[in-house]
């Protein structure tokens, strides 16, 4: 799985986004680089002594599993940034705020976090539904969000800075490698029911008509269930050669815990899944997905990895 490597790289993207923020910021105003300040008034002030930025991700709910590290990293680029001097001379200041797992909520404290709390930029959000509902908060402040994780693509904001891969530099490769070095002749899909499962099953579709590639199946259910049963029963029953996983947060623990409890592992059904790392990992146990698939990302391929017990 690389968890220690994952982790290490989600520290280092934290810090260069934190410090490049920073620099923008601090050369241009608020404004974005090369162009001049918007209309909209802005309550950001970085003549000071420091730069106060915010943080909004999931503390609570079913997504909390997930992004409690990604808050953990900021907050560790932030003190090494801090204790390095600083960007530029400036202290980071940290305003934070709990999404709650829920879209509405993180769109409301978005809302305050640029509107009251007058920060330079935000960094947060894990779902592309949470994204998107902060996206109108951002354009119409014309404020910053710095967006952490693998999304769908098939967007673009002045506004926001996408620091996850997209399909094409995720997806794509690992169903590449599941038909290459897998010989995989058909998949079952399952997801959260989404944003991002659902487009990138529209997409894995689209790769699998193309590649003689059979779709048996196609399951979504609601962010933060945990009754997988008839899912699972589903997916055993269709005899698929692999199942393509985009569940999200704490479903991927109920999920691959009914998946084990019909029998089925990486030799009988692999499942390959694109949002599990090391925090669901431990919460499903990590004998429970041994020899299971993870999709590593580049900006030019991706590489589908076997977790292993550590």
């Amino acid at each position: 799985m690389g968890d220690h490597h994952q982790h290490r790289n989600r520290s280092l993207r934290a810090t260069a986004a934190l410090g490049a923020v920073g620099v923008l910021l601090l050369s241009a105003c608020g404004a974005r680089a090369g162009e001049e300040a918007a209309a909209v008034e802005s309550c950001v002030d970085v003549d000071g002594e420091e730069i106060t930025i915010g943080f909004i991700n999931s503390l609570s709910g079913t997504m909390a599993i997930s992004e409690t590290t990604v808050n953990d990293v900021l907050h560790l680029a932030a003190e090494e940034i801090n204790a390095d001097g600083g960007v530029l001379g400036k202290q980071l200041d940290i305003v934070e705020e709990d999404g709650a797992s829920e879209p509405a909520t993180f769109a409301e404290r978005a809302e305050r976090l640029v509107a009251q709390e007058c920060v330079a930029a935000v960094f947060g959000g894990w779902t592309s539904a949470s994204r998107q509902a902060m996206r109108p908060v951002f354009e119409g402040h014309d404020a910053l969000l710095f967006y952490p994780t693998q999304y769908e693509g098939l967007e673009a904001s002045e506004n926001i800075f996408y620091t996850g891969a997209t399909t094409n530099q995720q997806i794509i490769p690992a169903l590449d490698y599941l038909l290459q070095e897998e010989g995989v002749e058909s998949l079952y899909l399952v997801g959260s029911d989404y944003v991002f499962p659902r487009t990138a099953n529209m997409i894995i579709r689209q790769w699998a008509e193309e590649h003689d590639v059979e779709i048996l199946g196609e399951d979504y259910t609601p962010l933060g269930s945990t009754d997988f049963t008839t899912i699972a029963n589903q997916v055993a029953s269709s005899d698929a050669d692999a199942v393509f996983n985009t569940l999200n947060g704490d479903s991927n623990v109920a999920f691959f815990r009914q998946y084990n409890s019909l029998g089925l592992d990486a030799e009988t059904m692999p499942v390959l899944s694109v949002s599990i790392a090391e925090e669901e990992i431990d919460g499903i146990g990590a004998a429970n997905v041994e020899g299971q698939l993870t999709p590593g990302t580049t900006t030019r391929r991706s590489r589908a990895r076997r977790t292993r017990p550590s």
